[in-house]
Parts: structure tokens; C-alpha cells; sequence
């Protein structure tokens, strides 16, 4: 279930739901616009495999006021809302890209849309053109929307509370992937069954 528009505003105003700047007109029937800020982490060009086990080196870049990044076809970038967003212990949310811009082929996240009740942060989007052709980006343009779910219950454990361990809590700007931190792998052979 989502909040309707009139929820969305609710829950923004007795503050289970922070959006910081919050701008009325960006609420949409089942979601909140988001808009793209200036800074952007790009992958340099050295041909080197990307490694979940290391820490990644990525560059910074800075969309300067009235001008554009092009985004290249396949290109990727790390970018983040210029809204900062707080849930509460009862709310989740999804991270979803704009209908507009997905027909001109970029997408605002790739699979990493969920947003767990207790974060506190701007949102990391992983931007990728999928078309043809570069796709221009400016700074506060409509990025992407946020859809909020209402939990049954207040959950045990919110994001950011030491026992998780969670990468992203309070990050601002576009955050890089902090998977090699406690990075571990998991044994893959089952072990052999007896049958009966």
C-alpha cells in the first residue's frame, strides 16, 4: 500500500516523513518528485575491473550553474537528490525514475530503489543512459519520485542503529558503494544429504 497525496503531506507535516527542502508542488497523486543536485562520481576511464571487495575510486564532478552534464550512451554516474530525506520507524519507501525521462532512455536507479524505514540522508541515484544517443542533465532538474509504504508495525531494529551496520546512514551527496566494508564471502557447496 502507498500513500496517497494526502498522506504524503501528513505524514510530512507531523514529520514521520522529512523531506528537506520540502516543496509542495513536487507532490504528485502517489509520490514525491525528486530533484538531481550539482555533484555527480564518475568512473574514470583506466580500464581497470571494478571490484565490490575493494574500495572504488571514483571522481568527483560539479554541474556548474546553468550547464549540463552529458551523460554518454552506457555511461554511468553516481549522483544524489538534493532533498534530504529522514523515514521514520513505520515507513519504507522506493526510489522510482520519472516516466518522462525513462521513455528518453535513463534510468534513475539500478535495482537499489528500497529504502528501509530509519534512514536518514540524501538519496544515492545510479544514473544510466540506455540510449542511443547522450542525455543532457542539469542541476534541480526532476530526477526520479519517492513512493512511501506504511509498515503494520514500527520495526525492531531501523536503519542506522549500530547492531546493522549500515553503509549509508546520514550520507550526503552521492555516496559510493561501501561494499568492501566488512566485505566476507559465504560457502557455496551444500553439504551432502542423507536420504532416508
Amino acid at each position: 500500500m502507498l500513500l496517497s497525496d494526502r498522506d504524503l503531506r501528513h505524514a510530512i507535516y507531523t514529520g514521520r516523513l522529512g523531506i528537506d527542502p520540502y516543496e509542495p508542488a513536487l507532490v504528485q497523486p502517489s509520490s514525491i518528485d525528486l530533484r538531481l543536485d550539482r555533484h555527480l562520481l564518475l568512473w574514470p576511464l583506466d580500464g581497470h575491473a571494478i571490484d565490490p571487495a575493494q574500495e572504488p575510486n571514483m571522481r568527483r564532478f560539479e554541474i556548474a550553474d546553468g550547464e549540463t552534464f552529458a551523460l554518454c550512451p552506457g555511461g554511468m554516474a553516481l549522483a544524489s537528490t538534493v532533498e534530504w530525506v529522514r523515514l521514520a520507524a513505520d515507513i519504507a519507501c522506493r526510489v522510482e525514475g520519472k516516466s518522462s525521462l525513462a521513455r528518453l532512455g535513463l534510468a534513475a536507479h539500478i535495482t537499489a530503489g528500497f529504502i528501509d524505514p530509519g534512514f536518514a540522508g540524501h538519496i544515492t541515484l545510479e544514473l544510466v543512459n540506455h540510449a542511443p544517443r547522450p542525455i543532457l542533465l542539469r542541476a534541480g532538474m526532476r530526477i526520479a519520485q519517492l513512493c512511501a509504504m506504511p509498515m503494520l508495525g514500527k520495526v525492531e531494529q531501523p536503519y542506522g542503529t549500530d547492531q546493522l551496520g549500515s553503509h549509508y546512514q546520514n550520507q550526503r551527496g552521492p555516496t559510493p558503494s561501501r561494499s568492501w566494508q566488512g566485505w566476507r564471502t559465504w560457502p557455496t557447496q551444500t553439504p551432502e544429504r542423507s536420504t532416508p
